[in-house]
């Protein structure tokens, strides 16, 4: 599956560094959207503005990648949405018996488990675009 192999530690350490990867991705991925469509009511060129922005400080995989997808329209799954709610999921689930606020992943998987309800479940996670395109622009209490 990869060419790096990590031993992380003692058992389950594993597990839980996934959920860390996963609780990581959800928060980056958001992030992404919600640039993308800033820079879409801004009227911005979408490809130039990641071409700007992948070379600075907000450059990730997520934003080179997924950033991408959602620009092109491109929900092919590289990771489909209705498996990484499952990861959100049991990631919430531990948090909870750790007695942990984690408010970006309590967020992410309510807006991925709305894509699911619509049917997207076996879409890759970058068509979370599709929640800030609707109107209103996200599900996210806003708070000025």
């Amino acid at each position: 599956m990869g060419k790096t192999i990590i031993l992380e530690g003692r058992d389950g350490a594993g597990q839980h560094t996934k959920m860390a990867n996963q609780i990581a991705i959800a928060g980056a991925v958001a992030g992404v959207a919600e640039a993308v469509r800033y820079a879409e009511s801004a009227g911005l060129d979408l490809t130039r503005m990641l071409d700007t922005i992948s070379t600075g400080a907000a450059a990730s995989w997520q934003l080179d990648n997924n950033g991408r997808k959602m620009v092109s329209g491109d929900y092919a799954p590289g990771f489909f949405i209705k498996h990484f709610i499952k990861d959100l999921a049991i990631s919430r689930e531990e948090g909870r018996n750790r007695k942990l606020k984690l408010p970006v992943l309590k967020q992410t998987l309510k807006m991925y488990k709305m894509l699911e309800k619509q049917g997207k479940g076996d879409l890759g996670t970058q068509a979370l675009i599709d929640l800030y395109r609707e109107v209103p622009l996200c599900p996210v209490p806003q708070e000025d």
